[in-house]
């Protein structure tokens, strides 16, 4: 019986505002390169899905400072080439710093259906909770974002000391929640972060793929938003 309801916070519960499509529209714009924030949508999306791959094989934060410039260029790389543009990495470097500078603004925002849907949870007293690798203070998020009376339990990468999907952080959430794994779902947009780390201590995973990265994957259940998620409890 299902009892505990996880959530991953970046694509399942919210994403940035202004959208990311813009900022490296902008910063793109001032070093030559035109492309409207929908043209660059689907290569951004790839480039994430490859990024947080690529961070569930070993923490990015940790790598050389060479590394992670290189990882910043691939980034770049991979968004644009699904648009059909190649640019110089010189330039791809200078893109990707004027980026950072535009993202220091940027807050949160939730997707229509989450306050909805956990409202319906909430209704149906299931424990609900946030799994996070961000360090944030995500309580004063939550509370500013109208969270906070539907989540039970938040985790974060910080408090745990592990990013997904380490077992640590996974077990954290569980053992504050009170509950056993095999009665706890884990929800997140992530398949080796999410799905294979809620799977690793015996949580099903439920992967919520609101932008369709993942077509091919067949191995756990899948929802494009919220609302599909009752057809699992």
């Amino acid at each position: 019986m299902i009892k505990t309801i996880f959530f991953d916070w970046f694509n399942t519960l919210a994403c940035y505002d202004p959208p990311r499509e813009e900022i490296h529209s902008q910063a793109l714009r001032e070093f030559g390169v035109a492309l409207s924030p929908e043209e660059i949508f689907p290569g951004l999306m790839l480039a994430d899905k490859n990024w947080f791959e690529e961070s569930a094989l070993s923490k990015i934060e940790s790598r050389s400072l060479e590394e992670q410039s290189e990882l910043q260029i691939r980034y770049e790389e991979t968004m644009l080439a699904k648009a059909g543009i190649k640019a110089p990495k010189e330039t791809l470097g200078k893109v990707m710093e004027r980026v950072q500078q535009l993202y220091q603004g940027m807050t949160f925002v939730l997707f229509d259906d989450v306050l909805p849907a956990l409202k319906v949870l909430k209704q149906q007293s299931f424990v609900m909770g946030l799994l996070t690798n961000l360090a944030k203070n995500m309580d004063t998020i939550c509370r500013e974002l109208g969270l906070e009376p539907y989540l039970d339990v938040v985790v974060t990468s910080e408090e745990a000391g592990a990013d997904k999907p380490s077992p640590i952080i996974f077990q954290m959430a569980l053992q504050r929640a009170g509950v056993d794994a095999s009665e706890a779902i884990h929800v997140g947009d992530q398949y080796n972060m999410d799905v294979l780390g809620a799977r690793g201590v015996g949580i099903s995973p439920i992967l919520i793929d609101r932008y369709n990265l993942y077509p091919d994957i067949k191995d756990c259940p899948q929802i494009h938003n919220l609302h599909e998620l009752s057809g699992y409890l």
